[in-house]
């Protein structure tokens, strides 16, 4: 009798143990799997689920740092800055009451960036669609070996009404190899573009997390303290949004004309919720940024949305000086075009760590999709590299208008961020895509008077002589805002001029 009261007191014990050990399990958050790769030079937040109360260490590259789970089970702990490396190795999370530890191995520390935006975000490096894939990307992915830089690819399309903080997908940290650029996931090419040139320049790992959904607009990817933080939109902050499922059930009810939204994916907040939000507050350099298509009939005011984008992920990423390199649009037939990419490029003026390339010569009329990212990963990255890397040399920045004055019949405007200036169409043309109107408000062809000959080279430095035909007091001087909208002017470092108007008072 003895005997079998000792043999059920130790079966007991074995699964309380047992049980015990179940509930004490640590577990570090999806973002921090094998091959992850963690920014260099801040602040780095690890976070993850145990049970409510248990002290928590979390060790990495010869730091430990103690925390403790709070009555949720979430636990967060804070790795000071450390410096890049290319050594993989292990990042642990180990509990109180368990021996058995959360890792996650191969970890590197460099460079990471965030990557959203819609379709031209997510054309990928390699795809099955001749129309909707890189115009190199397949030879540059067989061609690419580069294990130090990864990429995390995070779209799951679908919408959540309330900000996620568990992965609806399980993030997987891959290597720039040749299988895993040409896999079925190949990553954005504008991102693989982008990473390329920074992990060239600077040498150190990098890391690129992308989320994105083509035909998405801004605001379905601004998080409800970004949008409170504008006036305008401020009204969505606390607008009622559906999760993928509810809101599907809600249109078979409702007639279409009492539809608030067309689509799921169209309610505020909710592409952040779904996608981004998880990645909170994940240590990056900053993101960059391909959209505006879908928000083309808001012109100047996208400028404000912008705001609003900017200033949510900042304070949800915790990163006060979060970098945004994004991109301007680029024709594609729309005839309000200028608007909007005059509504980019003054959101870039007003935000100090926002960074505009311009490619308004990169345009496909009968493609809203062009397919050279390659040019457009460059001159995000140029940027980058000026402003984020210390690369001071570099001439970074498309010309602006600096000052302009009417002399005559001719408007003289001087340009920044050029030294000299030039014209290039590909027919050979002078044609210049500058208009110029009088009183009578009738916009004719503006032509460059001060050019070198035919050959477009433009005399007098960064100045500009326009006159049209027929204006002999002009007033008001515009660039781009016609058909075909593509841009023909360039600085001395191949870096297109963008639209604009301008008056002459």
């Amino acid at each position: 009798m003895g005997y079998e009261k000792t043999k059920m007191a130790v079966a007991l014990a074995t699964v309380v143990m047992t049980a015990l050990a179940a509930e004490a399990k640590v577990e570090l958050a999806g973002a921090f799997s094998d091959g992850a790769v963690l920014q260099r030079g801040m602040r780095v937040p690890v976070w993850g689920k145990a049970d409510p109360g248990e002290r928590v260490t979390v060790s990495f590259a010869g730091q430990s740092v103690e925390t403790v789970a709070g009555d949720d089970g979430k636990w967060r702990a804070d790795l000071s800055p450390m410096e890049a490396s290319a050594e993989g190795r292990v990042l642990e999370a180990a509990g109180s009451k368990s021996a058995e530890r959360a890792v996650a191995k191969d970890v590197l520390v460099g460079e990471v960036w965030f990557c959203s935006g819609q379709s031209n975000t997510e054309l990928p490096l390699v795809g099955g669609s001749p129309r909707f894939r890189d115009g190199k990307g397949a030879m540059r992915a067989q061609m690419t070996y580069k294990p130090l830089i990864r990429f995390c690819y995070q779209s799951d399309y679908r919408v959540s009404a309330k900000p996620r903080k568990s992965f609806p997908i399980k993030p997987v940290w891959s290597k720039f190899t040749p299988e895993n650029l040409a896999g079925n996931h190949s990553f954005s090419a504008m991102g693989v573009y982008f990473a390329l040139e920074i992990h060239s320049a600077i040498g150190v790992p990098v890391g690129i997390v992308g989320a994105y959904w083509g035909g998405t607009g801004v605001e379905p990817w601004t998080p409800k303290s970004g949008l409170e933080s504008v006036e305008l939109t401020k009204p969505l902050a606390d607008a009622e949004v559906l999760s993928s499922g509810d809101f599907e059930a809600a249109v078979k009810s409702t007639p279409k004309d009492k539809r608030k939204y067309k689509r799921a994916q169209d309610q505020p907040r909710t592409l952040w919720n779904e996608m981004v939000s998880p990645w909170t507050p994940y240590a990056i350099r900053g993101f960059i940024w391909y959209q505006g298509c879908h928000n083309a009939g808001d012109g100047l005011k996208y400028s404000e949305k912008m705001h609003a984008l900017y200033n949510g992920w900042s304070k949800e990423f915790e990163n006060p000086d979060l970098r945004l390199r994004f991109v301007q649009l680029a024709p594609w037939g729309y005839d309000k075009i200028a608007l909007v990419q005059m509504g980019q490029a003054k959101f870039a003026a007003e935000e100090p760590n926002a960074k505009m390339a311009v490619i308004c010569d990169l345009g496909n009329l009968a493609d809203i999709h062009p397919n050279d990212k390659e040019t457009v990963g460059q001159r995000l990255a140029v940027l980058s590299l000026k402003y984020d890397y210390g690369f001071d040399s570099l001439k970074a920045d498309s010309p602006v208008v600096k000052s302009s004055r009417v002399e005559g019949d001719k408007f003289i405007v001087e340009l920044d961020n050029a030294t000299s200036v030039y014209l290039y169409n590909p027919d050979r043309s002078l044609k210049a895509g500058l208009e110029v109107c009088g009183a009578d408000g009738v916009w004719k062809p503006g032509e460059i008077k001060n050019l070198k000959g035919d050959k477009g080279l433009v005399d007098g430095g960064a100045k500009l002589v326009v006159a049209a035909e027929g204006v002999a007091e002009p007033k008001k001087l515009r660039y781009l805002h016609s058909k075909p909208w593509f841009g023909c002017i360039y600085n001395e470092v191949n870096l297109p001029l963008g639209p604009f108007e301008i008056s002459a008072e």
